[in-house]
């Protein structure tokens, strides 16, 4: 099992980690707009772990026609920090090395810390922003990282991808929540950022699920 949280440095937004509390929908943080899809994309051992390593790799990023620049892992050792578990239960912090893993492209797969910038538009919507990995989780069911908007965007706030393989039923499900507030005046008008984020979520779907496979 592996889960890695990093703290240092500076988001654009308060309430880090809230894309994990089980009442997000209900009391998302102040003045954002929550939004979460769980979609089936399978069963079993192989398909639980070809989804992970697809999350891991950003392909829900890149398959969503965004571009990423600028990945940078986080220097120095990798702080195991405190996570939190399904039921939002603390995990006590603890530190470890782990090994910095590239895709074929020679682009940093997603680790605690990791700072890159997203280049792009969906549905002819903005989606250009800088980012860091909040925290990532690996462990033998579930496969996930969270997404913290540093600046550049037209919102603020957070998203969490994971990918979970259920024990009672042997289903493998991809989720994303998120949260954001208006950055950009044009997205204080009703129903853009819900908009946007339908597109987005639309988009990830597509990029992770069999059933809508996307070459990268």
């Amino acid at each position: 099992m592996r889960r890695g949280t990093f703290r240092e440095g500076t988001v654009d937004y308060a309430a880090v980690g809230a894309t994990h509390a089980p009442d997000l929908m209900q009391y998302p943080p102040e003045h954002s707009t929550p939004a979460e899809e769980s979609w089936r994309i399978g069963s079993g051992e192989e398909r639980f772990r070809t989804a992970g390593e697809a999350l891991l790799s950003w392909t829900a990023q890149r398959a969503a026609g965004l571009e990423l620049s600028d990945v940078r892992p986080a220097a120095g050792d990798t702080y195991t920090g405190v996570s939190f578990d399904a039921d939002g239960a603390p995990i006590a912090p603890n530190r470890s090395e782990v090994e910095q893993r590239f895709d074929a492209e020679g682009t940093p797969f997603v680790a605690p810390g990791t700072t890159l910038k997203v280049h792009g538009r969906v549905g002819g919507m903005r989606a250009d922003a800088e980012l860091r990995v909040i925290s990532v989780t690996e462990e033998h069911r579930r496969i996930g990282f969270v997404l913290g908007t540093v600046g550049g965007s037209v919102v603020s706030g957070e998203e969490s991808f994971d990918v979970d393989w259920r024990d009672d039923s042997d289903e493998v499900w991809f989720t994303v929540r998120a949260f954001d507030t208006p950055a950009s005046v044009l997205y204080r008008l009703p129903g853009m950022v819900k908009r946007r984020r339908r597109e987005l979520f639309a988009r990830y779907l597509r990029a992770i699920s069999p059933l809508y496979a996307t070459p990268v």
